[in-house]
């Protein structure tokens, strides 16, 4: 169902930077992760899936299709680096959708594999991460926290991962780890510091084909069933797009319950 969120930013939950508008905890504590997600029945007792569409916005065809015809509980998350952020924001969240950022962190494979010219790196000192951060933060408003994007090396380090896991907790926001890396120590260190976070259960179209993303989605399926909540995160490929909006539709009769990832804060059990 179609259910606008609030603006796209509340001038509350905002302040000024040399980066732009910077999310920040309102007055009487009201937090942007409470405030612009998607309202979800708390008391809800069936089994839990979010699912993120990340790495919007630099296609048009792709993030339109996404916005338009993903089920208003998918969570849409936006890359800093595309243009005409603030209208894909504005769109995204008149359709119904909570957005988040994706952050780029370090990966592996860097700098063979390379996020960008603002990618969080863990041979920069934590100054400097926090502002490339802030960079990413203040390209557009309204969403309710970061996911970490190809951050595979970053997420395994705690020095570097803490200072930028405590600015976000500052500013009110929470953090997906897309668990890129089996390794990483994002959710000890948020769950440590009372920082709301969600985890990646797997990808969902490694392999983008109907039948590695059925799979993909069934498993998504027991493990909400197993442990009450489960996430899993894709890419606005067609046959991506095609298969969630197929699948969304049986869950009903399935007993489990299509839910924005915000509703999903802090309720997975510790894995490693």
């Amino acid at each position: 169902m179609r259910r606008q969120v609030t603006m796209v930013h509340d001038p509350a939950l905002i302040e000024n930077s040399p980066n732009g508008l910077l999310p920040k905890i309102g007055p009487e504590g009201r937090e942007p992760w409470r405030a612009y997600a998607r309202p979800f029945n708390a008391a809800e007792q069936r089994p839990r899936i979010a699912i993120i569409i990340s790495g919007l916005g630099l296609s048009s065809a792709a993030t339109e299709a996404a916005v338009q015809d993903m089920p208003s509980e998918v969570t849409l998350a936006f890359t800093p680096y595309a243009s005409r952020l603030e209208a894909w924001i504005s769109t995204s969240r008149a359709a119904g959708h909570e957005v988040m950022l994706s952050l780029p962190m370090e990966p592996m494979g860097f700098p063979a594999s390379d996020p960008g010219p603002h990618t969080l790196l863990t041979s920069l000192s934590p100054v400097e991460n926090l502002d490339r951060m802030e960079w990413a933060l203040g390209r557009f408003t309204g969403y309710v926290g970061v996911v970490d994007f190809l951050g595979s090396r970053f997420t395994t380090n705690e020095q570097s991962l803490l200072p930028v896991l405590k600015a976000l907790k500052d500013r009110g926001l929470m953090f997906v780890d897309s668990k890129s890396s089996s390794s990483s120590v994002a959710a000890q260190i948020a769950g440590s510091i009372d920082l709301p976070h969600a985890v990646n259960s797997r990808f969902i179209d490694d392999e983008a084909s109907r039948s590695y993303i059925d799979r993909a989605l069934d498993d998504l399926e027991k493990t909400a069933r197993r442990n009450g909540s489960a996430v899993g995160i894709g890419y606005a490929y067609p046959v991506t797009l095609e298969r969630v909006k197929s699948w969304a539709a049986t869950l009903p009769q399935k007993g489990i319950v299509l839910a924005p990832v915000t509703a999903l804060a802090t309720r997975q059990a510790p894995r490693g």
